[in-house]
């Protein structure tokens, strides 16, 4: 994680834990309780969204979560390609990116 933002995060959640905690309970009762979709399927939507928008860090941070509930590197990449005719080759080149330095780590 790039340390300014995560800085900035610890920043928001020491200052305003109430709106952190509340946030985070909504995400995690939309993540699990939502709907039918599996966990790897919702990490990967999750990455698709990330990398769509243009929000490295939250791509960074989905891309870590979805490895440890299981997504294969052949999975990320897949999602990652499929971007490429809908939003435009370079933003997927750039979460292509991103996600091969995680791997590499």
């Amino acid at each position: 994680m790039d340390n300014k933002i995560q800085d900035h995060f610890s920043y928001f959640q020491k200052h305003y834990p109430d709106i952190y905690q509340a946030y985070e309970t909504y995400g995690k009762k939309i993540h699990e309780q939502g709907g039918p979709l599996d966990e790897k399927t919702r990490w990967l939507i999750k990455i698709s969204v990330s990398a769509t928008e243009g929000y490295p860090f939250a791509l960074k941070t989905h891309i870590t979560k979805a490895m440890a509930a299981g997504c294969s590197p052949e999975e990320i990449q897949h999602t990652l390609l499929l971007l490429a005719p809908s939003v435009g080759f370079p933003r997927m080149m750039e979460a292509l990116l991103i996600f091969r330095e995680i791997a590499e780590q």
